[in-house]
């Protein structure tokens, strides 16, 4: 019975449950706030498409090699109703994992920097606006001595940043003449170095585009160099948990493949996907600590028992949020999954989609990401319950 039931009237009774949703829950004034903001500054959304395209390129350079011109025939997309397309039931066991990293992005870093991440290296280590002299001053003001330590860990995991392209790029020439097994353990240790980089530039990215949002909500004008200044000098007090984040997640996650590269370690692929889970559920579970230590000049230990107090004052609008994200982050994924499935070897379709699919999450992200900051916001200043628009 169900079977003749056209296929138009579930998909319309899908889109009228997700507005229901959208526009009645409790929440929907910081949605609201959010889609303004990134209206007001496109920057939000679009660090995120920017960051998100260039990975995606650097994907399909490296994995997905053009054999011949015909790879790239349009006509490959001429009718996606002849492409063979999955149901959700054959594919939705990859969703939920993306889903969540997805969400738990929000809270920490909502995307890969890499390969941009060797632009940023190189700009910082030049002084882009004084940037690299900014840091410094930073880092000396909030952790004395210790300042110079972490500098010199930045330091070093930028130099590994800039050599990771040249040591992959030159790897397999380099098999040649060396033992590939050393190769591959330096490799590993490169990159193991360099996402530390790359993970604290995605942290600086976070912190600056939180930093616009407050200066929306505020009304604040500035330029484009003290803001990224000022982003310098509020990152230096996210650095403590990002240094948190960093060790959870090289322990978890990193750890076990670098091993595997000099001790024989059965099956450590299959774990990926259960450590995955539980560093993602680790930054849900501690979502506000980065942006309450971004806005406010505490300690780690303050804004941990911030949060603690945050998610007892505010747990059923936060776990509406959270609920939205991921609805947003699953419905993304399921998408993804079903035409990369339908598309299949065609070259042209997939990436056609990519541009499309990047387009899409960077702009769910930033609006997530902004809606996130005006929620937090109004849950401090006790504004949840007011129907007036944040002016600017």
């Amino acid at each position: 019975m169900l079977s003749s039931v056209p296929r138009v009237y579930p998909l319309l009774g899908l889109c009228a449950g997700y507005l229901l949703v959208l526009f009645f829950n409790p929440v929907r004034l910081a949605l609201r706030d959010g889609f303004r903001c990134i209206i007001r500054y496109k920057r939000i959304w679009l660090t995120f498409v920017l960051l998100g395209f260039a990975y995606s390129v650097f994907q399909f350079a490296t994995f997905t090699p053009l054999q011949q011109a015909s790879d790239l025939d349009l006509n490959q997309v001429a009718d996606v109703r002849s492409w063979t397309w999955p149901q959700l039931s054959e594919v939705w066991r990859e969703t939920p994992l993306p889903a969540l990293e997805g969400v738990a992005g929000i809270f920490d870093n909502a995307t890969t920097t890499y390969p941009l991440s060797v632009v940023a290296a190189i700009m910082l280590l030049l002084n882009w606006r004084g940037l690299h002299g900014a840091l410094l001053r930073a880092l000396r003001e909030r952790f004395k001595a210790w300042g110079y330590l972490i500098y010199l860990v930045l330091v070093l995991s930028a130099l590994a940043s800039l050599f990771k392209p040249v040591v992959f790029w030159r790897l397999p020439a380099w098999g040649t003449v060396l033992p590939v097994a050393g190769l591959l353990k330096i490799s590993a240790g490169v990159d193991a170095a360099a996402f530390i980089f790359e993970y604290l530039f995605g942290v600086y990215v976070q912190v600056y585009l939180i930093t616009v949002c407050l200066a929306w909500i505020k009304g604040l004008s500035f330029t484009e160099q003290g803001l990224f200044k000022f982003a310098v000098r509020r990152f230096s007090y996210v650095l403590k948990w990002a240094g948190v984040v960093v060790l959870a997640g090289t322990l978890l996650v990193r750890l076990p493949l670098l091993l595997a590269y000099f001790i024989d370690l059965p099956g450590v692929l299959d774990y990926q996907p259960v450590e995955r889970y539980l560093m993602s559920t680790l930054l849900v579970l501690f979502c506000s600590v980065q942006i309450s230590l971004t806005l406010h000049n505490e300690s780690l230990r303050a804004a941990i028992c911030a949060h603690w107090q945050f998610i007892q004052r505010n747990a059923l609008r936060l776990g509406w949020f959270l609920l939205i994200a991921a609805l947003h982050f699953f419905l993304l994924t399921a998408c993804d999954a079903i035409v990369r499935g339908a598309a299949a070897d065609r070259v042209a379709g997939i990436i056609l989609w990519k541009g499309l699919y990047v387009c899409a999450r960077g702009l769910v992200t930033g609006w997530l990401l902004a809606s996130w900051v005006c929620l937090f916001r109004q849950c401090e200043t006790g504004r949840i319950n007011q129907e007036a628009w944040i002016k600017y």
